[in-house]
């Protein structure tokens, strides 16, 4: 396999320069080494080395395998692998309708990501930081609105949901450490006997009564992790997993954070809270296997989290993750609210325009899902500006595990663009389902123009409010044309 793999990377070499400047530097950087001492391990000058790092040198074949057997690397890393996730990114970046009017080749896109890595990174990150701003503003605009000019106090929940939205809930550096930590845990019988290898931290069970409010604790000093025997066995999973994440995972939900900016210390903590058990979610939904078991069940929720061992909701969660750069499945929106309507979770990888404040529409099912506990609620949605979604809802039990145990009942809804409706299970041999039986449904009903909608809790933005002393609708309020 070795032989082949340099035969490979050989061949490609003689077929292109291949600059790897910045990516030089990083590793040397990583190692603790100067140009001198990289240069010294690998019997060249400084000078040489200096001129690989500036992009004045081509990487050659021979230096290459040199680098790689002198630091016991993958090839790959040097050669370019890296450079294709980068592409992706930066190409995602660049279908943002501000960039419509720029001829953009795909093959300048690649040379830019290989050849002019740094550049990139940044470019990425303004991305990144311009698509927080617009949230912010929109929060801003929404909270002034309501609340005057009195609503400048700082929501962390809303900071924590404006950096999951700027990226699209999708992290593919955490995938992809994930990813390697669940092959590291196959090898073992479970991730407890992972964790008390490598950790020495022995996982165990005990009653509610015992871990006084907690469902998990780390008690280093007898290397335990204590878990409530109330939870399930997804839920244990999560739990061991999300241990796991904080223990092994740490520095990369570190760098994930840099990228963000926040104006509360509670905002950060939340987002750290957010990319651990995002990072949890991918080490026991690895990306790779996860993305191909999408496909092969038609995104059936169920089957999904029996295959991997998840809850529902958690599945559901990490459909909603699936858009690493070259590997993207249907971009989903999830949202999880409780009977009284409030949401204590939402995710957009779709462009859902949900209501930034407020409640939410009456007529979309996630709202009637508790009415039928446990079963899948699908239902197509028209937004008054003709967009056409496709979701499923559903209801969902935290806490409980024994008689008298509180339980939290809430409603999770998984939904997608219509465009894409058609690769879910949910959607086949279902002709009564269509564009012609969307349910037409609003953001909120302070953005919501439908004037003949019943189930109206609130006058639209802007419209004039008719009296009713000789003339009265069937619908709330009666509005003026003008």
């Amino acid at each position: 396999m070795i032989v082949q793999s340099s035969i490979r990377i050989t061949t490609m070499l003689t077929e292109r320069r291949l600059y790897v400047g910045p990516s030089l530097r990083r590793l040397r950087r990583d190692l603790g080494l100067t140009q001198a001492d990289m240069a010294a391990d690998l019997e060249v000058s400084a000078s040489y080395v200096a001129l690989l790092e500036r992009n004045h040198r081509p990487l050659s074949a021979e230096m290459l395998l040199r680098l790689a057997q002198t630091y016991k690397l993958d090839m790959s890393t040097l050669a370019g692998a890296g450079a294709a996730n980068e592409t992706a990114r930066l190409q995602a970046v660049l279908k943002d309708p501000m960039f419509a009017d720029i001829d953009l080749p795909s093959l300048e896109t690649a040379d830019m990501a290989s050849n002019f890595p740094g550049v990139t990174e940044a470019l990425l990150r303004l991305y990144t930081t311009y698509q927080e701003e617009q949230l912010a503003l929109a929060d801003r605009g929404a909270e002034r609105f309501e609340a005057g000019d009195q609503a400048d106090v700082t929501d962390p929940v809303a900071e924590s949901r404006r950096f999951l939205a700027a990226r699209r809930n999708s992290f593919p550096g955490l995938d992809d450490a994930a990813e390697r930590l669940a092959q590291a845990v196959s090898g073992h019988d479970s991730l407890s006997g992972y964790l008390k290898a490598r950790h020495g931290l022995r996982a165990r069970r005990l009653p509610s009564s015992v871990m006084v409010g907690s469902v998990r604790r780390l008690d280093r000093h007898r290397k335990e992790i204590l878990l409530d025997d109330g939870l399930d066995a997804a839920s244990q999973s999560f739990q061991l997993a999300l241990q796991l994440a904080y223990l092994e995972l740490r520095a990369e939900i570190d760098a994930e954070l840099e990228g963000g900016s926040f104006a509360s210390e509670s905002g950060e903590r939340l987002t750290r809270r957010a990319l651990a058990s995002y990072a949890a979610a991918a080490i026991l939904m690895p990306y790779s296997t996860f993305a191909r078991a999408v496909e092969a069940r038609h995104y059936d929720v169920e089957a999904l989290a029996r295959q991997f061992g998840a809850s529902f909701e958690q599945t559901a969660h990490r459909l909603t993750t699936l858009q690493k750069p070259g590997q993207e499945r249907v971009p989903f929106f999830f949202i999880r609210v409780d009977p009284a309507g409030n949401v204590s979770k939402r995710l957009d990888g779709a462009g859902f325009p949900f209501a930034r404040h407020g409640g939410g529409c009456p007529l979309w099912s996630v709202h009637q899902a508790f009415t039928t506990p446990r079963q899948i609620v699908t239902q197509w949605l028209e937004l008054p500006d003709g967009q056409r979604f496709f979701s499923i809802a559903r209801t969902v039990t935290a806490g409980g595990g024994g008689f008298g145990a509180p339980r939290v009942e809430r409603a999770i809804a998984l939904g997608c663009a219509a465009e894409h409706a058609g690769r879910l299970i949910y959607t086949r041999d279902r002709p009564g389902l269509g564009a012609e039986a969307a349910t037409p449904i609003g953001v909120t009903c302070r953005l919501c123009h439908r004037t003949e909608c019943t189930a109206r809790s609130a006058p639209p933005i802007g419209r004039q409010i008719l009296s009713d002393d000789v003339r009265r609708t069937g619908a709330p309020f009666g509005f003026s044309d003008t």
